[in-house]
């Protein structure tokens, strides 16, 4: 797989106009036009701490290009020298940021002096936490918002006009699906989904009209690992934009930007954070590509506290320890269920039952701490007395964090779907969901047998 580890934290902005229209269009492929909601961007830009974006603060921040993951996680992004010579970067909880002179609110305004203006446009925090990020994902640039969700609707507000048409494999985070069937359909947006993997039928939905392809890689909860190469090769053939959720790899275990994937999604919130206490995510991508979408987050303040930047960056140092301990955890788990006769299935990319396994031991360095089974000859009753029965981990939604936690997508995330929405969804009444944290893994397979057996 593509190994080049480089940083970059260049960025700069490209104003861009937002005009909104709506119609009565609710469903998948629905094909009725409306006006644009996110016009065309214009030449309007700032080289330094814009109003509107970005920073070229590569003379002011470390960089790493040929150093390993761990030392990136810790130092890449970072000024060495930081204010009254802290170690750790200080928390700017300021809204606004001053000029202390019209000659120098002008040095800004002119892109002579690199700086912060206004919150909603970025902090000093924020531009730490995305150009380490955007090292440890190998691309120009990172940008960050207050949620997943907050990213991927930015990155298709932004890219996206009235009458265009996106594709998406359909093993994906219910909440994504909902926004484009939902939402994007209401401005004119076709979303047109197939089987997750079929790049025959990827290209069969792709038209003139189709202006993005999307995947998570692996995908939620079925833990399913798409063919990176093909998909960007189907994409550039037909001059498709191509985007992967990657929050259940993360950058430790593959790097799609590597594979000429034109923009890469992180749920910061889960193994980037990886503390449960905090919401963010995460663009990277091209400086280029990112403009327009810097410039309509500045618009739309999908923007994130200085606190949860502070946690954030904190919680990146020891990124490769974590995602060490949660492959392994996830590795031995997943074969512990796959040998136990209470288990019908299990879903996990590292194990070579799984239908993607040669594809993900291709391109992964590890398969995460996500692990998706069944229960054999269970309702739904059942299997909840076996997640009830789970002493260490916590009942709950999300992963990536130290804490494993446990959930059946049925009561957690589906419960008011229909059946046979249930069904196409892939997701069964005797499902549970776990995410591994950094438990010993001993205590984590000895809780779930008894768990199992009770």
């Amino acid at each position: 797989m593509p190994t080049n580890m480089s940083i970059d934290s260049d960025a700069s902005d490209l104003g861009r106009g937002a005009n909104h229209g709506a119609d009565d269009a609710s469903q998948l492929d629905t094909t009725s036009p409306s006006t644009d909601f996110a016009g065309d961007s214009t030449s309007g830009q700032l080289d330094g701490l814009s109003a509107s974006g970005g920073a070229n603060q590569s003379s002011k921040r470390e960089r790493f290009d040929d150093t390993g993951f761990s030392t990136q996680s810790v130092h890449a992004g970072e000024q060495r020298q930081k204010a009254e010579g802290s170690i750790s970067a200080p928390i700017f909880t300021a809204s606004t940021f001053t000029f202390d002179s019209t000659d120098s609110l002008m040095r800004f305004v002119e892109g002579e002096e690199q700086r912060d203006e206004y919150g909603r446009y970025g902090t000093p925090n924020e531009r730490t936490c995305e150009a380490k990020l955007a090292a440890l994902e190998g691309a120009e640039e990172a940008i960050i918002y207050s949620s997943g969700m907050a990213a991927i609707v930015g990155l298709l507000m932004s890219r996206l006009n009235s009458g265009d048409e996106i594709v998406f494999f359909d093993q994906c985070y219910h909440r994504s699906r909902e926004f484009c069937a939902k939402h994007l359909s209401r401005f004119g947006v076709v979303t047109r989904q197939v089987p997750t993997g079929d790049f025959d039928a990827m290209e069969a939905a792709i038209n003139p009209r189709t202006k993005m392809l999307v995947s998570e890689s692996p995908t939620n909860p079925h833990l399913t690992a798409v063919d990176l190469e093909k998909f960007v090769a189907l994409g550039k053939a037909t001059e498709v934009e191509t985007l992967i959720d990657a929050t259940l790899a993360t950058p430790y275990n593959i790097r799609p930007i590597d594979y000429g994937v034109d923009f890469v999604l992180h749920s910061a919130t889960k193994y980037l954070g990886g503390h449960n206490d905090l919401l963010a995510g995460v663009l990277c991508g091209r400086t280029e590509a990112l403009e327009p979408v810097r410039s309509l987050r500045g618009i739309l303040g999908s923007v994130n506290s200085a606190h949860n930047m502070y946690l954030l960056e904190r919680g990146l140092k020891t990124f490769e320890l974590r995602m060490q301990r949660h492959n392994e955890n996830g590795q031995r788990i997943a074969e512990f269920l796959n040998r136990h006769p209470r288990v019908e299935r299990v879903y996990y990319p590292g194990l070579p039952s799984h239908p993607s396994h040669e594809i993900a031991a291709s391109q992964m360095v590890g398969f995460g701490g996500l692990i998706t089974f069944l229960v054999k000859d269970a309702d739904w009753k059942e299997t909840s007395r076996i997640v009830d029965a789970a002493k260490i981990p916590r009942i709950a939604p999300s992963l990536g964090g130290v804490e494993s936690l446990i959930e059946q997508p049925l009561v957690m995330s589906y419960y008011h779907c229909t059946p046979e929405e249930r069904e196409s969804f892939g997701i069964y009444d005797n499902m549970i969901r776990m995410s591994c944290g950094i438990e010993n893994t001993d205590d984590l397979i000895a809780d779930l047998k008894q768990a199992l057996d009770a």
